[in-house]
């Protein structure tokens, strides 16, 4: 039989066989092509975090008047200076003293990192920050129905594991304190009451908080207090001043635990948030030429006076954790509500995670000098892993449902030096700070290699570790959480981070405003053409 052929409009004849598979590809073409159109509408495109560049920081406007403990404004001199951020050419020294003096607040040879930064902070009603834990506002001002008095007392924040992501507490506490504060001296932000001469505007929202406590639905309840929480708090922030002048570009949203703030992120995606990682955001929503990584609070405690040194850990290598991956759940969140990307990115790298524990533990479960084996903090988890590392010379980070995790803070805190097996890992202050001086990187498909990772690990000798070692303890307090929050502490370091963010943030505000002007011009009268002369 003859093959049967189609003839066009233009006489032109077409085998008929080919256009069986043409037109079923075309629906599926169509829809991939929408999806990118929608994912790029009216937000920022797809970046890719290598080809990403941050602007050198520039210096801030100087410092407008803050009130005192009396009420009356005094003036903050221009020239204190904040001497916690290490400069690139400061951290390649190889020299312990001249480091030393820099953790100790020696000096920063350049200008342009030392202004204060200013915060105008929203006087957000309790239930979004201290009403979370339990405080109740008092009579008095107004201020003192919306903050608690922490000249006085401050209210605790839940310990254990809830701590690990307490970074909006702590945050909030220091512009709080920035009120009455005796001196700048070694600030690195202090609150404004003007929005108008603020260089960002800090969100008070204690989200990790929020979602620890508030995820699942009561037996009383229509809708999870959480949920309601963010809905109320786009709704503020849409309807304010602030956020209408800027696009929400110059504001910080803490929303450092992976779960938090899942709906609200989709739509306060212009302003900067504060993570853990980007592990569950789409580079769209979140990336690294806007937003900031800050570290995890640990929960094991300082080790404060280590002399132990390499012989006297007799543990080689340290793990303790989660070795069997369990499914990832976000009761937050019923089925309709998952987003794609964020479903499917936790479940890859929840099964991500358990594959290549798994296949960890497997390949050292027998070195006699190694600690691998399941954890938690209950029946004195926290206590046992920190006289784990305590004694052991090198500890396991490996990357689990998300790229980061508190164990590295932990190792940090511990003088123990981290192994970080994660390659999708962002590192908080890694614009000042050189992890490659006190951590070791290994690529997982390395590591995965039989006997790989601990000949590896064997052939780091005594004056290498010792070299490492001596780092972590001088940058220990980088990562350490506290109030009242002194130079060069996890706070400090944090505001820095967000200042070197400012320059690069402020021209694209600038850049959004080109025509403003002629915007108005147009809504407010019929368009003619103008000439005028050169």
């Amino acid at each position: 039989m003859s093959e049967r052929n189609l003839i066009l409009a233009t006489g032109t004849t077409v085998p008929w066989k080919p256009m069986l598979y043409f037109f079923p590809t075309m629906p599926i073409f169509f829809i991939f092509s929408w999806f990118f159109v929608l994912q790029s509408a009216e937000r920022p495109s797809f970046l890719h975090h290598s080809s990403l560049v941050i602007p050198a920081p520039q210096k801030l406007r100087p410092l407008a008047l803050v009130k005192n403990e009396t009420g009356s404004h005094v003036g903050i001199d221009p020239s204190v200076k904040n001497r916690s951020v290490l400069s690139d050419e400061e951290e390649e020294t190889e020299d312990p003293q001249e480091m030393s003096n820099l953790v100790a607040g020696a000096g920063c040879p350049t200008d342009n990192r030392t202004a204060i930064l200013k915060v105008y902070m929203y006087d957000l009603p309790p239930e979004f920050h201290f009403g979370l834990l339990d405080w109740k506002a008092g009579g008095g001002d107004t201020g003192r129905k919306v903050w608690p008095d922490i000249q006085g007392k401050v209210p605790s924040y839940p310990g254990g594991l809830n701590m690990q992501h307490s970074i909006e507490y702590w945050l909030t506490l220091d512009l709080l304190y920035s009120e009455f504060a005796s001196s700048m001296e070694g600030r690195s932000a202090v609150r404004v009451l003007n929005s108008s001469e603020a260089d960002v505007v800090f969100v008070p929202f204690f989200s990790s908080l929020s979602y620890n406590r508030f995820s699942k639905v009561s037996s009383n309840q229509k809708k999870i207090t959480n949920a309601v929480l963010q809905d109320k708090l786009v709704e503020f922030l849409m309807k304010s001043d602030e956020w209408k002048r800027s696009g929400g570009r110059d504001h910080i949203v803490p929303a450092h635990h992976p779960n938090s703030m899942l709906s609200a992120r989709m739509k306060l995606w212009p302003a900067m948030f504060i993570l853990s990682d980007f592990g569950r955001y789409p580079p769209n929503i979140a990336n690294i030429d806007k937003d900031i990584i800050a570290p995890y609070k640990h929960v094991v405690k300082r080790f404060v006076g280590d002399e132990s040194g390499f012989r006297s850990r007799s543990t080689l290598l340290y793990f303790q954790g989660a070795i069997h991956r369990k499914a990832v759940r976000h009761p937050s969140l019923t089925p309709k509500k998952y987003t794609p990307f964020f479903h499917l990115s936790g479940l890859l790298f929840d099964m991500q995670g358990g594959f290549i524990r798994q296949k960890l533990f497997n390949l050292l479960k027998n070195e006699k000098d190694v600690h691998f084996s399941f954890g938690s903090v209950q029946r004195d988890g926290i206590k046992r892993a920190m006289q784990g590392m305590h004694s052991s010379k090198f500890c396991l980070n490996i990357a689990g449902d998300t790229p980061s995790s508190n164990r590295l803070f932990d190792a940090i805190a511990s003088h123990c030096v981290p192994v970080i097996i994660s390659d999708d890992i962002e590192l908080p202050y890694e614009d000042v700070l050189n992890y490659s001086k006190f951590c070791i990187f290994v690529r997982t498909s390395d590591a995965l290699k039989k006997s790989f990772l601990i000949n590896y690990i064997r052939g780091i000798g005594e004056e290498e570790w010792t070299r490492m070692w001596g780092r972590l303890k001088e940058v220990a307090g980088f990562y350490e959480f506290q109030y009242p929050s002194k130079e060069g502490d996890a706070v400090q370091m944090i505001w820095q981070t967000i200042a070197h963010k400012v320059p690069a943030m402020r021209r694209k505000i600038h850049k959004s405003r080109r025509f403003s002007h002629t915007k108005r011009t147009a809504d407010s009268e019929p368009f003619q053409f103008r000439h005028e002369s050169l």
